[in-house]
């Protein structure tokens, strides 16, 4: 594995344009296969959960989609944890009924979450099939009592996207946001879906990005070069690791 600093210093263009967020400080990360990235994800998920547990008595994790995270999932079934001390909440969903296996919730479920003992009522799924607008609100409510998470897993996609804050739409236009937001005219289908904010998700002690396939270059550029591509609007109030493998990143010029 090589490893890249990049500190708030290199990425001041790529501030968020909500002044309640902080300037992104990021660490990038670049590994020689999908598989050593996805081993060093789950030592890092795990390795957050002991201390958030020791210190604070609770691990309170945010769940990405996509394949990735979906190979991390499935091997985190396999490791001893203190489950019952874990509350997982998602990022984004799409508005589908609960079991569709295109919903987030459903994949982590299959994946991970119904092969360890977490309780059902620390498991906190979004209830898209309400609807954007309804979902939203109604998961809002459920972080009302969760100030501030241990960390949160991401994604990105080729158009830099993240969750489900997709480029050129309303959000982005925005100087505040509340927690959850509804979106509506996603570029990809459903073009119905919940996701939580920008400064939702930087209320959080640590963010990871998991990032693997060559189509993601350009946004690694653009995001490295300054751009503000929606994921570099997600801050934390300590580091935002960002875990690349080796030809996503030889194909975005770092190496």
């Amino acid at each position: 594995m090589s490893y890249i600093d990049t500190t708030t210093a290199g990425n001041m263009s790529m501030a968020t344009l909500n002044p309640n967020v902080a300037p992104q400080q990021s660490r990038w990360h670049v590994f020689a296969t999908v598989g050593e990235l996805e081993d060093a994800a789950i030592a890092h998920i795990l390795a957050a959960a002991h201390e958030a547990i020791a210190t604070r008595g609770a691990f309170h994790l945010v769940l990405a989609g996509g394949t990735t995270p979906r190979y991390v999932y499935e091997a985190l079934r396999a490791e001893q944890a203190d489950w019952r001390n874990w509350h997982i909440y998602f990022g984004d969903e799409r508005c589908l009924p609960p079991q569709h296996p295109e919903r987030n919730s459903r994949m982590a479920t299959v994946a991970w979450l119904a092969h360890v003992p977490i309780p059902a009522a620390q498991i906190h799924a979004i209830p898209a099939e309400l609807g954007a607008e309804e979902a939203a609100q109604a998961y809002a409510e459920t972080l009302k009592n969760v100030p501030h998470f241990d960390l949160v897993l991401l994604g990105l996609g080729e158009d830099g996207h993240t969750a489900s804050l997709f480029p050129m739409q309303e959000w982005e236009r925005a100087i505040s946001w509340p927690p959850v937001l509804p979106v509506h005219d996603a570029p990809k289908p459903p073009p119905d879906r919940v996701s939580l904010s920008p400064d939702r998700l930087s209320a959080s002690r640590a963010t990871l990005f998991l990032i693997s396939g060559t189509a993601k270059a350009d946004a690694v550029r653009d995001w490295r070069d300054g751009v503000a591509i929606p994921a570099s609007r997600v801050s934390a109030q300590g580091q935002v690791d960002i875990y690349l493998d080796s030809e996503v990143a030889r194909e975005a010029g770092m190496n």
